[in-house]
């Protein structure tokens, strides 16, 4: 998965949305205690920098070595580079010892996990029946309707493009396997929904999508999803001269459970 973001390190950063405040406050208020969280799949360590808010200590673990060189560094977060197939050893020596961990944190990352691997890993270091499992993502963004019209057009041309993990989100991690406990408080283990916005121009707008993964897939197999008759429509549809800046907005989908009592 890194590798189809190598190329793009640049463009996530500047153009991927952030994550609200209620997000990290929900998830925080439902995790007994907040010693110690690991983020996995942390990438450029922006769900980590807001963990560091509400946690005493933070580990952002990711494959991307890239993607960590973009990471805020922080008193209270450590950043480790993991290889995909590091074993359960290997994460108690590198992340976090058994029983240790009180939530575990997953953004936009979840469909790209090996999940029976990584539940194994997640069970083994979470703290017995209180540790806390959070994954959310986010879905495509919305603009307006002339905008969005467009963009659903290249949204479907460009599915052939996109690794087929990709469905788990198109469906909001609802048919997920998700075997953990609803958290204290609630009756499911969601998806509970959230939103966040970012203000862009078009070419912001833009660069958000060259910053896909199936953007860069389709550009190695000949294929340019942004087009010139492309680009002319989504510059009708923003309208102007495309310096407007406008509000874009990303729905967020979680899903959170705690370990099983059994386990």
């Amino acid at each position: 998965m890194a590798n189809l973001f190598l190329k793009q390190a640049k463009q996530y950063v500047a153009t991927r949305p952030s994550y609200p405040p209620e997000l990290f406050d929900f998830i925080a208020s439902r995790t007994p205690c907040r010693d110690l969280a690991w983020d996995v799949g942390t990438g450029n360590g922006q769900a980590a920098a807001s963990l560091a808010k509400l946690y005493k200590a933070v580990v952002g673990t990711d494959t991307s070595a890239q993607q960590l060189a973009y990471a805020p560094p922080l008193p209270n977060v450590r950043y480790v580079h993991t290889p995909a197939d590091l074993p359960l050893a290997g994460i108690h020596e590198a992340v976090a010892a058994p029983a240790s961990v009180d939530l575990i944190t997953v953004a936009q990352a979840f469909h790209w996990l090996d999940l029976p691997r990584f539940y194994a890993q997640a069970r083994s270091v979470l703290r017995p029946g209180r540790g806390v499992l959070a994954a959310w993502c986010y879905t495509e963004p919305r603009v307006g309707a002339a905008v969005d019209a467009v963009f659903w057009r290249l949204y479907h041309g460009s599915e052939p493009h996109w690794a087929p993990n990709r469905r788990m989100v198109d469906d909001e991690y609802r048919g997920a396997d998700f075997p953990f406990d609803p958290v204290d408080g609630e009756a499911h283990t969601g998806p509970f929904e959230f939103s966040t916005e970012r203000r862009m121009d078009l070419e912001d707008y833009l660069m958000y999508i060259t910053s896909w993964s199936a953007y860069q897939t389709a550009k190695d197999r000949g294929v340019e999803l942004l087009d010139e008759a492309t680009v002319h429509e989504f510059e009708a549809a923003w309208g102007g001269d495309g310096k407007e800046v406008k509000t874009v907005t990303y729905p967020i989908f979680l899903r959170i459970g705690k370990v099983r009592d059994e386990e």
